[in-house]
């Protein structure tokens, strides 16, 4: 249980240290070319979900990261009966998803700045990034599961 808190933290803790930077660096619109033709830095204000999607409304997003957080928790509360490698993606998504419910409480929207425009249409961050690394570090472990049995 430890590990999955311990990534969790770090995450969260990664997340807004990176959105700190971003917010005191840039204004809003803001983009720096960080590796040619790859990788810029782009300041954006998220006022939707994960990719863009479901809407505007932060009060709906609020409450939709929480329902989707509690499920979680709910489903993983005996976590250390689970891998490790399952421990530390719950704690991935946990850590991310707590940086992103932040962020809309802050500030009604989320700080997005992880440009890859030439290969991913979206902007991102960090807990985003994290939320879908763990999610397929779940999968994984889960292929890993049915292989074995």
């Amino acid at each position: 249980m430890i590990l999955l808190w311990l990534v969790a933290l770090v995450v969260f803790l990664l997340d807004r240290w990176t959105k700190t930077i971003i917010l005191h660096a840039f204004l809003p619109g803001e983009s720096r070319l960080v590796v040619p033709h790859l990788l810029w830095w782009t300041y954006v204000q998220n006022t939707h979900g994960a990719f863009g999607l479901f809407g505007n409304s932060p009060v709906m997003l609020i409450v939709l990261a929480l329902i989707v957080l509690g499920i979680f928790a709910y489903a993983f509360r005996d976590a250390v009966k689970h891998s490790a490698l399952v421990r530390v993606a719950f704690g991935m998504i946990v850590g991310g998803a707590i940086g992103n419910i932040a962020d809309r409480f802050q500030h009604q929207w989320v700080v997005d700045f992880i440009d890859f425009r030439t290969i991913w249409p979206n902007v991102f961050n960090v807990a985003d990034a994290c939320i879908t690394v763990g999610v397929a570090l779940l999968i994984l472990a889960s292929l890993r599961r049915e292989k074995r049995a």
